[in-house]
């Protein structure tokens, strides 16, 4: 433990000293410009200067040429170069300013980038059933999560390897929350081959074939996400497939082998799971956007035939854009069916929200949020838990880390949300939101605990979110945020308290800060 100590004391000081550097150099660079865009100043309208104050600094001391800065400075905004996986995933995954490779002097052909991200987290009274032996105390962990990133080709054929190392220190204690979603050891997250063709046959349309490991994103990501907050990240081994006309229109399809998350070892995938779908998305109407989707899962990796899963997810989303003075909404609702073991499983999960966001200064939205998602009675014919398959969950039902209260199964959940841009590059948020379960007989999924008389009642209680993201630049940001959880009848029940921690009837108070930093 000491030696981990250590380890992880030498890499925050690192990365402390590169903090300090770009808090000082990239200052004046909150957001990326077009070239020749045209600003006030002192009354007068002048073009924007774009110089990146890291950059400039390479090439004051000599790090590197006139001709590398200008090429350097010239990929940004439209003249980005994207890369193998921007298809796959948000581009904010990946777009930022690639210092090191340029300071390595590496072609074009190549890509290269380092990304690190360090949390800390604490909540109190612990409330998990599994978490009983640690006697109620604070639980609280710092996560560290690097990543690696080498790309190779601009042209029709890419190559990408991406790694990540996923560690938690300070959280050895009894009873303190650990599992694969917060350590993950070494491990290959991407790796594969692509090919892109611009143009097919003078159609105007572009297709992509991706060959290999690789995470995706799709729609809102409730059903399969590349994890944002969680510190670990779900990867699949496969083929994915798109063609598509720019913003207006595309259609994807993919049939992969989830991969499994091992602590230690090497993730590997499951020849006995099998996850594919098709994928259409239609942004025609600006006031009325749609995707439409089906999954498929064959998961019979556990030795528990009980446990096995044959899904078929069928989901639609329909959707308009936030835009200043104008009403916008997301709905975004999945049914499945299938088995589950040998029984039968019908579930579903509805989600609505409706926003306006007001001409007014720092440009407030105001959300009004639903998410309901089916729970299982006991002595029922067929299980209706809703499955969230390879979804995110931190948009909009909270944070996840070591608090993790809320999953998207057996819940109800009215709520809401405002949202402020004091700057453009600074963004806060309010959030509250009620907690039901949807059966009160079964179990509430963020806690392991469960009433199957139903005496306990189904109120959770509420939470109150406060939400703080900062991007200093591209290359750098901040992310802060507390939580408190008032928590409802359902923790004062007798049958609940006997499975809790000492204290886990108790209000919950979580709190985090984080730091990540990209060259």
């Amino acid at each position: 433990m000491a030696d981990k100590g250590r380890t992880v004391a030498k890499s925050s000081w690192w990365f402390a000293v590169l903090g300090i550097f770009f808090s000082v150099a990239g200052a004046g660079s909150v957001r990326a410009v077009e070239y020749g865009e045209m600003v006030q100043k002192d009354g007068k309208w002048v073009f924007q200067s774009t110089e990146d104050p890291v950059l400039k600094l390479m090439r004051n001391k000599g790090l590197i040429t006139t001709e590398e800065y200008f090429k350097a400075s010239a990929q940004t905004g439209k003249n980005w170069k994207e890369t193998s996986d921007a298809v796959l995933i948000l581009e904010r995954e990946t777009k930022w300013n690639r210092y090191l490779k340029t300071a390595m002097h590496l072609p074009d052909w190549v890509d290269l980038g380092i990304e690190n991200r360090t949390r800390f987290e604490s909540y109190d009274h612990p409330w998990r059933s599994t978490q009983n032996i640690g006697g109620g105390q604070t639980d609280a962990q710092a996560v560290v999560r690097s990543r690696v990133r080498v790309g190779l080709g601009n042209g029709p054929f890419r190559f990408l390897f991406e790694g990540q190392d996923s560690r938690a220190y300070w959280n050895d204690n009894p009873g303190d929350f650990v599992n694969n979603t917060t350590v993950n050891e070494w491990d290959i997250l991407q790796l594969f081959g692509s090919v892109t063709l611009d143009n097919v046959l003078g159609s105007g349309l572009r297709t992509d074939l991706h060959v290999g490991r690789m995470t995706l994103d799709f729609g809102m990501r409730r059903y399969i996400g590349r994890n944002g907050f969680r510190n670990t990240t779900n990867a699949f081994d496969g083929v994915h497939w798109q063609i598509g006309q720019g913003k207006t229109w595309r259609f994807r399809t993919f049939l992969v082998q989830p991969v499994i998350l091992e602590m230690v070892k090497l993730d590997e995938q499951s020849a006995n799971s099998v996850f594919w779908g098709p994928y259409a998305e239609s942004e025609h109407f600006p006031w009325f956007n749609m995707n439409v989707f089906y999954f498929g899962l064959n998961d019979q990796q556990l030795q528990n035939k009980n446990l096995h899963r044959t899904y078929r997810t069928f989901g639609l989303r329909l959707f308009k854009s936030p835009a200043i003075n104008e009403l916008d909404y997301d709905f975004e609702g999945a049914v499945q069916t299938g088995r589950l073991g040998d029984v039968d499983h019908f579930a579903y999960n509805p989600n609505a929200e409706a926003g306006y966001t007001l001409n007014l200064p720092w440009t407030p939205r105001l959300l009004a949020q639903y998410t309901y998602a089916s729970g299982t009675r006991p002595g029922a014919s067929q299980n209706g838990d809703f499955d969230p398959l390879f979804g995110d969950r931190r948009f909009d039902l909270g944070p996840t880390g070591n608090f993790r209260a809320f999953a998207r199964s057996n819940i109800s959940s009215p709520g809401w949300r405002l949202i402020v841009q004091p700057a453009s590059n600074l963004t806060a948020q309010i959030k509250h939101r009620f907690w039901y379960l949807a059966e009160a007989s079964a179990v509430y999924v963020g806690g392991l605990l469960q009433d199957s008389t139903g005496g306990a009642g189904n109120y959770l209680g509420h939470d109150l979110e406060l939400r703080v993201q900062w991007a200093l630049n591209q290359n750098m940001d901040f992310d802060v945020g507390y939580d408190h959880w008032f928590k409802g009848s359902y923790f004062d029940s007798p049958a609940i308290i006997a499975q809790m921690p000492t204290g886990g009837n108790k209000d919950s108070d979580y709190f985090y800060f984080q730091i990540r930093v990209r060259v």
